[in-house]
């Protein structure tokens, strides 16, 4: 069974300035992916998938030299975010996917791989960051799937750690007659 558990990070000021550096590229990623689609749609009526985009993203990297300074599962997943987006416009009648801003209330990405979680030194260990300290309420015992890192408008840092428990669902209590 998954589980999910967020934490307060508390970062030291070159983690703080390393974890800006991730919501911003995250951020410009989405935004020039999204506008990629958008043109492709709008000029050639052809959608572009995921893997189209990502195949493109070496040659940003080179465009960009700061994108090698974030963890590419990052950039990934940031895609796949923007896919599902796409996906849910298009199936679901959901609300077009909008431009993410600067400005926004809540930053966050996605670390879907290479992530510590250390209990006793009370440290998460993120890709291309390092170990940040953490403030554990709870324990777990499980394999991690993914840590998204957020940020919030009051500048407070939490990681939520997604967990494969043991645990198995709980089977659904027959209705008590009155």
């Amino acid at each position: 069974m998954l589980k999910a558990f967020k934490y307060r990070l508390s970062p030291n000021p070159t983690q703080t300035q390393l974890l800006n550096r991730h919501f911003g590229s995250v951020r410009f990623l989405y935004n020039w992916a999204l506008a990629k689609k958008t043109q492709a749609y709008q000029t050639e009526n052809k959608s572009l998938s995921r893997y189209d985009i990502q195949r493109e993203l070496p040659a940003l990297k080179v465009e960009h030299d700061w994108l090698k300074e974030i963890n590419s599962q990052s950039l990934q997943s940031t895609l796949l975010n923007l896919d599902s987006a796409y996906t849910r416009f298009f199936r679901e009648k959901k609300g077009f996917p909008r431009f993410k801003s600067k400005k926004d209330n809540r930053h966050s990405f996605s670390c879907p791989q290479n992530v510590k979680v250390d209990f006793v030194n009370s440290t998460i260990q993120l890709p291309k960051i390092g170990k940040v300290k953490a403030v554990f309420s709870r324990e777990f015992a499980g394999v991690v799937k993914t840590v998204t890192v957020s940020k919030t408008a009051t500048g407070k840092v939490f990681a939520s750690v997604l967990v494969e428990t043991l645990d198995s669902i709980p089977a659904r209590s027959a209705p008590t007659s009155r």
